[in-house]
């Protein structure tokens, strides 16, 4: 994948500090940093977040830069929200965290979420309208919260807000494209 400079840019990722996917926090977080953006990780606490790997095994440890409690979404270009079942599933009834989603959302600001992530979405009310993709056993939840699922690597939709969606960590560089495409043109 091409070098983008993101230089300048912000992006938050909130995750809780336990289940999220490996990939989907790790690689998007060095990929980022990589091309000059700033990546912050809001969680929970300030302990540990533990990854997995497919939902089951331990993965690398990543210690987040703050707590949602402590997070200013206003100051920040991007929101990635990546998946793994325990983590999106949790992350979704911790109400601070859908704070920021609703933030995100209201303002216009993009928001990229992979897998299981556009559950705090489809939580937020985010989706009625938004044509997006998601690991396939969320498309119930979106086509009831009144969006359009489509199964694709990556899925944008700039209706309202720009919405970056991919199914599972196997569309990683798909979904760092376009994330990169759209902090590019903040």
């Amino acid at each position: 994948m091409p070098a983008t400079d993101l230089t300048g840019r912000r992006v938050l990722a909130i995750v809780t500090n336990y289940g999220v996917e490996q990939d989907e926090l790790v690689v998007p977080l060095e990929h980022l940093q990589g091309q000059g953006a700033q990546v912050d990780v809001a969680a929970t606490s300030t302990d540990d977040v533990q990854t997995l790997v497919g939902d089951k095994d331990p993965g690398r440890t990543v210690t987040p830069d703050r707590t949602f409690a402590d997070t200013d979404a206003s100051s920040y270009d991007l929101l990635l929200v990546p998946g793994g079942t325990i983590n999106a599933d949790t992350l979704r009834l911790q109400e601070e965290a859908m704070e920021i989603v609703r933030a995100f959302t209201a303002a216009g600001k993009p928001v990229a979420a992979i897998c299981h992530g556009p559950w705090a979405l489809v939580e937020t009310a985010a989706v009625e309208g938004k044509t997006l993709t998601s690991y396939p056993s969320l498309e119930t939840d979106v086509l009831n919260a009144g969006g359009a699922w489509v199964d694709r690597e990556v899925v944008r939709d700039d209706e309202g807000y720009t919405l970056v969606t991919s199914r599972d960590p196997d569309d990683l560089e798909a979904f760092l494209r376009e994330v990169d495409a759209v902090l590019a043109a903040a």
